[in-house]
């Protein structure tokens, strides 16, 4: 089966980052009240950035990400920001859903990711 590797993070009852099988989880949001989409969602992706790095893979390794945002509405934003940290190369472009959710107060988008590390 595998051992499963966990990274803890700083609420109770969850982790940060969860590997196994070759395959790595992680969620980040932004922890920055009063900033609007753009903002958390270079300090949410900058977030995940760091925890691949702690596992030894870049955003070139994600397959799939779910992006759960407050407002919709505000989607336009948000892929402006989504798109220049994916940048032009279509190849490393992971599968991508975005939807309406009701988030922790002061949250706008929270974004899940799976990634390969093998």
């Amino acid at each position: 089966m595998g051992d499963i590797k966990r990274w803890q993070g700083q609420a109770k009852g969850r982790n940060r980052i969860v590997e196994h099988g070759g395959i790595v989880y992680t969620v980040a949001t932004a922890g920055a009240p009063g900033r609007n989409i753009r903002e958390q969602t270079k300090l949410a992706l900058a977030a995940i950035d760091e925890n691949l790095a702690d596992v030894g893979i870049d955003k070139t390794r994600i397959v799939s990400a779910q992006i759960f945002m407050e407002d919709i509405g505000q989607k336009p934003a948000m892929d402006e920001v989504w798109c220049d940290w994916a940048g032009d190369d279509w190849h490393n472009w992971p599968q991508r859903a975005c939807v309406g959710a009701k988030l922790a107060p002061n949250t706008l988008v929270e974004i899940v990711i799976t990634a390969a590390k093998v």
